[in-house]
């Protein structure tokens, strides 16, 4: 067909010619998905704000030889207003979106990832959760959809059940007492305790997290997520923590 159309987030854009924009989207059933808005940077544009980041639409487009153009944009939630005008939420939808880019093929479907990444956003602009945490639960989430799960309620080695005391990034996390490798490390209980919430989504102990016990745990999942994708997350870097 010539046409497709699907209901997708952008996430990011790039400008090209005098007029017109790169657009960069997630889409629930046609992957990651790249195609020219035409125009979109003339001031008379039909859709211009509509395709800007964070923006969950409904699409229409035209296939093309080389590059899909887009050829409708209806908007179904403008969550870049919002996330807008607040310093952390921008840097965690930032990230949100980063990852999503990264781990997702061209062309390929995910339904689930699709899922999180909206609900994240949700989440991130309409301020449910910290910021911050509701980054970690989505790198958390979509590394499992992806199939590299961080192990912590068994180990990540023999699949022994827990609780277990060391983290080994290699070794995919939790580890027992016999398998653990040497220069393992040992997070704190509440450590544990919050990376098993974010992975389960249990916001009631998420949310009373102290902001010690957050960043200790950031650190983990951003390493984790950094070794499997091998690729620095510069958004990452920018992430606060309250």
């Amino acid at each position: 067909m010539k046409t497709y159309r699907d209901d997708a987030i952008v996430l990011r854009t790039h400008d090209i010619g005098e007029a017109d924009r790169i657009i960069t989207m997630l889409s629930r059933h046609h992957g990651k998905v790249r195609a020219v808005a035409k125009g979109v940077r003339k001031t008379g544009s039909r859709f211009g704000a509509r395709v800007e980041p964070f923006s969950h639409i409904d699409v229409q487009i035209y296939r093309g030889k080389t590059l899909d153009t887009i050829s409708q944009v209806d908007t179904l939630a403008q969550y870049g207003r919002t996330i807008g005008r607040d310093y952390e939420a921008y840097t965690a939808a930032s990230t949100l979106v980063e990852l999503a880019d990264v781990i997702n093929d061209d062309d390929v479907a995910d339904a689930n990832l699709f899922t999180l990444l909206h609900g994240a956003l949700h989440a991130v602009a309409s301020r449910q959760h910290p910021p911050e945490l509701v980054v970690y639960s989505f790198i958390l989430r979509s590394m499992m959809v992806a199939g590299w799960g961080f192990s912590v309620a068994e180990c990540a080695t023999c699949g022994v059940g827990g609780p277990h005391s060391a983290l080994n990034i290699a070794a995919g996390g939790a580890v027992c007492d016999d398998c653990r490798p040497v220069g393992s490390a040992t997070p704190s209980v509440e450590t544990w305790q919050l990376l098993y919430a974010l992975l389960r989504g249990d916001w009631a102990v998420a949310d009373i997290s102290q902001p010690a016990t957050r960043r200790s745990a950031g650190a983990i999942i951003g390493a984790y997520a950094q070794w499997h994708l091998e690729k620095q997350m510069k958004s990452l870097r920018h992430l606060a923590v309250n």
